[in-house]
Protein backbone atom coordinates (compact mmCIF):
# COMPACT_ATOMS: atom_id res chain seq x y z
CA UNK A 1 0.00 0.00 0.00
CA UNK A 2 1.12 3.53 -0.02
CA UNK A 3 1.01 6.03 2.42
CA UNK A 4 1.83 9.62 2.03
CA UNK A 5 4.22 9.45 0.09
CA UNK A 6 6.02 6.34 1.45
CA UNK A 7 5.67 2.80 -0.29
CA UNK A 8 4.89 0.27 2.39
CA UNK A 9 5.55 -3.24 1.87
CA UNK A 10 4.65 -6.27 4.50
CA UNK A 11 5.22 -9.37 4.11
CA UNK A 12 3.24 -11.87 6.55
CA UNK A 13 4.52 -15.26 6.88
CA UNK A 14 2.24 -18.13 5.91
CA UNK A 15 1.31 -21.15 7.32
CA UNK A 16 3.12 -24.38 6.04
CA UNK A 17 0.98 -26.85 4.17
CA UNK A 18 0.48 -28.94 7.40
CA UNK A 19 -0.27 -25.62 9.76
CA UNK A 20 -2.96 -25.23 7.06
CA UNK A 21 -4.75 -28.74 7.89
CA UNK A 22 -4.47 -27.65 11.20
CA UNK A 23 -6.25 -24.89 10.91
CA UNK A 24 -9.29 -26.37 8.60
CA UNK A 25 -9.03 -29.27 10.86
CA UNK A 26 -10.31 -27.06 13.45
CA UNK A 27 -13.11 -25.71 11.51
CA UNK A 28 -14.26 -29.22 11.13
CA UNK A 29 -14.44 -29.65 14.96
CA UNK A 30 -16.41 -26.25 14.85
CA UNK A 31 -19.02 -27.57 11.96
CA UNK A 32 -19.37 -30.95 14.15
CA UNK A 33 -20.50 -28.87 16.77
CA UNK A 34 -22.77 -26.87 15.40
CA UNK A 35 -24.56 -30.08 13.55
CA UNK A 36 -24.66 -32.27 16.80
CA UNK A 37 -26.93 -28.69 18.08
CA UNK A 38 -29.85 -29.75 15.94
CA UNK A 39 -29.62 -32.96 17.47
CA UNK A 40 -28.88 -31.76 21.08
CA UNK A 41 -28.78 -28.61 21.70
CA UNK A 42 -27.92 -28.21 25.56
CA UNK A 43 -24.41 -29.71 24.21
CA UNK A 44 -21.27 -28.28 24.82
CA UNK A 45 -20.13 -25.58 22.34
CA UNK A 46 -16.68 -26.75 22.29
CA UNK A 47 -15.71 -30.30 21.53
CA UNK A 48 -12.75 -30.45 23.71
CA UNK A 49 -15.37 -30.52 27.00
CA UNK A 50 -17.27 -33.08 25.66
CA UNK A 51 -17.76 -36.34 27.78
CA UNK A 52 -19.28 -39.17 29.03
CA UNK A 53 -23.20 -39.10 27.54
CA UNK A 54 -21.96 -36.38 24.83
CA UNK A 55 -19.34 -38.77 23.40
CA UNK A 56 -21.78 -41.94 23.24
CA UNK A 57 -24.58 -39.06 21.87
CA UNK A 58 -21.98 -37.98 18.71
CA UNK A 59 -20.87 -41.88 18.27
CA UNK A 60 -24.67 -42.43 17.73
CA UNK A 61 -25.29 -39.49 15.11
CA UNK A 62 -22.30 -40.55 12.80
CA UNK A 63 -23.48 -44.39 13.13
CA UNK A 64 -27.03 -43.19 11.87
CA UNK A 65 -26.11 -40.60 9.55
CA UNK A 66 -23.02 -41.54 8.03
CA UNK A 67 -22.90 -45.11 8.91
CA UNK A 68 -19.20 -44.97 10.59
CA UNK A 69 -17.70 -45.24 14.18
CA UNK A 70 -15.33 -44.10 16.37
CA UNK A 71 -13.46 -45.07 19.77
CA UNK A 72 -13.56 -43.38 22.75
CA UNK A 73 -9.97 -43.17 22.87
CA UNK A 74 -9.74 -41.81 19.08
CA UNK A 75 -12.24 -38.80 20.34
CA UNK A 76 -9.61 -38.19 23.21
CA UNK A 77 -6.28 -38.44 21.10
CA UNK A 78 -7.89 -36.36 18.75
CA UNK A 79 -10.53 -33.90 19.97
CA UNK A 80 -9.67 -33.39 23.33
CA UNK A 81 -5.74 -32.87 22.70
CA UNK A 82 -3.77 -30.94 20.56
CA UNK A 83 -2.37 -33.30 17.98
CA UNK A 84 -0.16 -32.13 15.51
CA UNK A 85 -0.57 -35.31 13.35
CA UNK A 86 -4.28 -35.43 11.28
CA UNK A 87 -6.49 -38.40 11.26
CA UNK A 88 -6.61 -40.80 8.92
CA UNK A 89 -8.53 -39.90 5.58
CA UNK A 90 -10.69 -42.51 5.84
CA UNK A 91 -12.04 -40.74 8.91
CA UNK A 92 -11.30 -37.30 7.51
CA UNK A 93 -13.59 -38.06 4.77
CA UNK A 94 -16.86 -39.38 7.04
CA UNK A 95 -16.78 -36.49 9.31
CA UNK A 96 -16.64 -33.95 6.27
CA UNK A 97 -19.84 -36.15 5.21
CA UNK A 98 -21.48 -35.27 8.81
CA UNK A 99 -21.36 -31.98 8.26
CA UNK A 100 -22.49 -31.64 4.74
CA UNK A 101 -19.18 -32.43 2.67
CA UNK A 102 -18.63 -34.59 -0.19
CA UNK A 103 -15.96 -35.77 1.40
CA UNK A 104 -12.16 -34.11 3.29
CA UNK A 105 -11.21 -32.56 0.12
CA UNK A 106 -14.25 -30.81 -0.55
CA UNK A 107 -14.49 -29.31 2.50
CA UNK A 108 -10.68 -28.63 2.59
CA UNK A 109 -11.36 -26.98 -0.72
CA UNK A 110 -14.24 -25.12 0.27
CA UNK A 111 -13.18 -23.74 3.69
CA UNK A 112 -9.74 -22.65 2.78
CA UNK A 113 -11.32 -20.70 0.58
CA UNK A 114 -13.22 -19.30 2.83
CA UNK A 115 -10.14 -18.72 5.38
CA UNK A 116 -8.35 -16.56 2.46
CA UNK A 117 -11.28 -14.70 1.99
CA UNK A 118 -11.37 -13.78 6.07
CA UNK A 119 -7.48 -13.41 5.97
CA UNK A 120 -7.92 -10.74 3.16
CA UNK A 121 -10.56 -8.84 5.27
CA UNK A 122 -8.36 -8.84 8.67
CA UNK A 123 -5.23 -8.28 6.93
CA UNK A 124 -5.92 -4.72 5.90
CA UNK A 125 -6.85 -3.73 9.79
CA UNK A 126 -3.63 -4.80 10.75
CA UNK A 127 -1.50 -2.83 8.53
CA UNK A 128 -4.10 -0.17 9.51
CA UNK A 129 -2.72 -0.50 13.15
CA UNK A 130 0.84 -0.79 11.63
CA UNK A 131 0.76 2.58 10.05
CA UNK A 132 1.30 4.49 13.47
CA UNK A 133 4.23 2.31 13.91
CA UNK A 134 5.61 2.75 10.73
CA UNK A 135 4.95 6.60 10.88
CA UNK A 136 7.31 6.92 14.05
CA UNK A 137 10.00 4.69 12.29
CA UNK A 138 9.93 7.15 9.79
CA UNK A 139 9.93 10.41 11.81
CA UNK A 140 13.13 8.69 13.81
CA UNK A 141 14.77 8.72 10.59
CA UNK A 142 14.07 11.60 9.28
CA UNK A 143 14.87 13.54 13.01
CA UNK A 144 18.54 11.27 12.85
CA UNK A 145 18.82 12.77 9.11
CA UNK A 146 18.41 16.09 10.63
CA UNK A 147 20.84 15.92 13.21
CA UNK A 148 23.33 14.73 11.17
CA UNK A 149 22.91 17.26 8.35
CA UNK A 150 22.51 19.65 11.24
CA UNK A 151 26.02 18.85 13.28
CA UNK A 152 28.76 21.03 12.18
CA UNK A 153 31.94 22.41 13.18
CA UNK A 154 32.55 26.03 15.01
CA UNK A 155 35.16 27.61 15.78
CA UNK A 156 35.64 31.04 17.67
CA UNK A 157 39.15 33.05 17.70
CA UNK A 158 39.49 35.66 20.98
CA UNK A 159 41.19 38.11 20.44
CA UNK A 160 42.37 41.70 22.76
CA UNK A 161 40.23 44.07 22.49
CA UNK A 162 42.83 47.06 22.47
CA UNK A 163 45.39 45.01 20.28
CA UNK A 164 43.21 43.34 18.17
CA UNK A 165 45.87 40.34 18.37
CA UNK A 166 45.13 36.93 19.36
CA UNK A 167 45.06 35.53 23.26
CA UNK A 168 47.83 33.22 22.83
CA UNK A 169 47.56 32.03 26.77
CA UNK A 170 47.21 28.78 27.53
CA UNK A 171 45.47 29.24 30.54
CA UNK A 172 42.52 31.11 28.50
CA UNK A 173 39.45 28.59 28.79
CA UNK A 174 36.45 28.20 26.95
CA UNK A 175 33.31 26.30 28.88
CA UNK A 176 30.52 25.32 26.83
CA UNK A 177 26.85 25.16 28.45
CA UNK A 178 24.22 22.95 25.89
CA UNK A 179 20.64 22.79 26.61
CA UNK A 180 20.37 19.36 28.60
CA UNK A 181 24.20 18.80 29.53
CA UNK A 182 27.01 19.73 31.92
CA UNK A 183 29.17 22.17 31.29
CA UNK A 184 31.99 21.07 28.85
CA UNK A 185 35.62 22.80 29.76
CA UNK A 186 38.14 23.86 26.95
CA UNK A 187 41.65 24.74 26.69
CA UNK A 188 42.02 27.57 23.79
CA UNK A 189 44.62 26.57 21.54
CA UNK A 190 47.96 28.52 21.04
CA UNK A 191 46.43 30.26 18.22
CA UNK A 192 43.55 31.57 20.39
CA UNK A 193 40.71 29.24 18.99
CA UNK A 194 38.44 27.21 20.04
CA UNK A 195 36.80 24.62 17.59
CA UNK A 196 33.61 22.51 18.76
CA UNK A 197 31.13 20.52 17.06
CA UNK A 198 27.31 20.46 17.59
CA UNK A 199 23.87 20.30 16.15
CA UNK A 200 22.23 22.72 18.73
CA UNK A 201 21.03 26.58 17.00
CA UNK A 202 22.21 27.97 20.18
CA UNK A 203 25.10 28.26 22.39
CA UNK A 204 26.51 29.41 25.86
CA UNK A 205 29.73 29.98 26.28
CA UNK A 206 31.65 31.40 29.66
CA UNK A 207 35.44 32.39 28.55
CA UNK A 208 38.04 33.16 31.29
CA UNK A 209 41.70 34.10 30.72
CA UNK A 210 44.43 35.36 33.65
CA UNK A 211 44.49 38.76 32.34
CA UNK A 212 41.58 39.20 30.61
CA UNK A 213 37.70 39.73 31.81
CA UNK A 214 35.20 36.98 32.34
CA UNK A 215 32.92 37.27 29.36
CA UNK A 216 29.62 35.35 28.28
CA UNK A 217 29.27 34.92 25.07
CA UNK A 218 25.60 33.32 23.74
CA UNK A 219 24.99 32.52 20.05
CA UNK A 220 22.94 31.56 17.62
CA UNK A 221 24.45 29.45 15.51
CA UNK A 222 24.36 30.02 12.07
CA UNK A 223 25.42 26.79 9.59
CA UNK A 224 27.09 30.18 7.31
CA UNK A 225 28.69 31.78 10.17
CA UNK A 226 30.82 29.02 11.65
CA UNK A 227 34.09 31.12 12.13
CA UNK A 228 33.64 34.07 14.57
CA UNK A 229 36.05 36.59 16.26
CA UNK A 230 35.74 37.26 20.00
CA UNK A 231 36.66 40.39 21.42
CA UNK A 232 37.80 40.29 25.32
CA UNK A 233 38.50 43.03 27.41
CA UNK A 234 41.74 43.43 29.24
CA UNK A 235 41.88 43.09 32.70
CA UNK A 236 44.08 46.19 33.56
CA UNK A 237 44.50 45.35 37.63
CA UNK A 238 46.37 41.71 36.58
CA UNK A 239 48.33 43.17 33.69
CA UNK A 240 49.28 45.81 36.28
CA UNK A 241 50.13 43.37 39.21
CA UNK A 242 52.33 41.61 36.87
CA UNK A 243 54.18 44.90 35.74
CA UNK A 244 54.65 45.80 38.87
CA UNK A 245 56.36 42.00 40.02
CA UNK A 246 58.62 42.53 37.25
CA UNK A 247 59.83 46.35 36.58
CA UNK A 248 62.56 48.03 38.33
CA UNK A 249 61.57 51.87 39.55
CA UNK A 250 62.87 53.72 42.44
CA UNK A 251 59.60 55.45 43.24
CA UNK A 252 58.27 53.07 45.97
CA UNK A 253 55.55 54.68 47.69
CA UNK A 254 53.67 55.67 44.47
CA UNK A 255 53.32 52.00 43.57
CA UNK A 256 52.04 51.04 47.04
CA UNK A 257 49.31 53.63 46.53
CA UNK A 258 48.48 52.32 43.32
CA UNK A 259 48.21 49.02 44.38
CA UNK A 260 46.33 50.22 47.44
CA UNK A 261 43.61 51.47 45.86
CA UNK A 262 43.50 48.61 43.48
CA UNK A 263 42.92 45.87 45.82
CA UNK A 264 39.98 45.68 48.39
CA UNK A 265 41.07 45.95 52.28
CA UNK A 266 39.50 42.58 52.63
CA UNK A 267 41.13 40.79 49.41
CA UNK A 268 42.36 36.88 49.43
CA UNK A 269 45.15 37.15 48.43
CA UNK A 270 46.51 32.81 46.89
CA UNK A 271 49.88 32.26 46.06
CA UNK A 272 49.84 29.09 44.22
CA UNK A 273 53.34 26.48 45.19
CA UNK A 274 53.31 23.64 43.30
CA UNK A 275 57.04 22.43 43.39
CA UNK A 276 59.37 19.75 43.76
CA UNK A 277 59.85 20.55 47.69
CA UNK A 278 55.58 21.38 48.21
CA UNK A 279 53.00 22.40 47.03
CA UNK A 280 49.76 23.98 48.62
CA UNK A 281 48.44 27.75 48.61
CA UNK A 282 50.21 30.28 50.46
CA UNK A 283 47.74 33.41 51.88
CA UNK A 284 48.54 36.61 51.97
CA UNK A 285 46.53 39.77 53.21
CA UNK A 286 46.26 43.34 51.64
CA UNK A 287 49.04 44.69 53.08
CA UNK A 288 51.84 41.78 53.43
CA UNK A 289 50.83 41.14 49.50
CA UNK A 290 51.97 45.45 48.81
CA UNK A 291 55.02 45.05 51.21
CA UNK A 292 57.00 41.78 49.28
CA UNK A 293 55.79 43.11 45.62
CA UNK A 294 57.33 46.57 46.62
CA UNK A 295 60.12 46.95 48.53
CA UNK A 296 62.97 45.78 46.68
CA UNK A 297 64.03 43.03 48.99
CA UNK A 298 60.41 41.55 48.38
CA UNK A 299 60.14 37.93 47.47
CA UNK A 300 57.08 38.22 44.73
CA UNK A 301 58.70 38.79 41.21
CA UNK A 302 57.62 37.67 37.96
CA UNK A 303 54.07 36.57 38.96
CA UNK A 304 52.33 35.35 36.96
CA UNK A 305 48.16 36.09 37.50
CA UNK A 306 46.22 33.28 38.04
CA UNK A 307 42.35 34.60 38.48
CA UNK A 308 41.12 37.55 39.65
CA UNK A 309 37.50 38.72 41.10
CA UNK A 310 35.93 41.87 41.81
CA UNK A 311 33.88 43.85 44.15
CA UNK A 312 33.10 47.50 43.94
CA UNK A 313 35.65 48.33 41.30
CA UNK A 314 38.33 46.80 43.29
CA UNK A 315 40.31 43.30 43.61
CA UNK A 316 38.92 40.93 46.04
CA UNK A 317 40.27 37.52 45.01
CA UNK A 318 43.75 37.34 43.74
CA UNK A 319 45.28 33.96 42.78
CA UNK A 320 48.59 33.76 41.48
CA UNK A 321 52.17 32.01 40.97
CA UNK A 322 55.75 32.66 40.56
CA UNK A 323 57.02 31.85 37.27
CA UNK A 324 60.64 29.98 37.34
CA UNK A 325 62.70 30.60 34.65
CA UNK A 326 63.49 27.10 33.11
CA UNK A 327 67.12 26.22 33.16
Amino acid sequence: MIYKGFSLIITVNQPTLQEKDQIVFELLKQKIVMVMKQSFPGIKTSIELWKGQEIVDFQEELRIKVNAQISEKWFYTHFKTTNTVLPRIDILNFLSKYVGYANWDDFVLKNQAKETTKMAIVNPNKLILLIPLFSLIVVGILFGLFKILNTQDYCFTFIDADTREPITSNKTEAILYLDGESPDHHLVDDQGRFNFTTDKSKIKMVVKSPYYKEDTIIRIVRKLNRNEVVMLEPDDYAMMIQYFSMMKVDDWEKRRGRLNDMIDDGAMICQVVNDKEASGVALFNKQEFIDKLTIPSGSLKNIDVLRTQFKDGKIMVLRFRIKTEKK
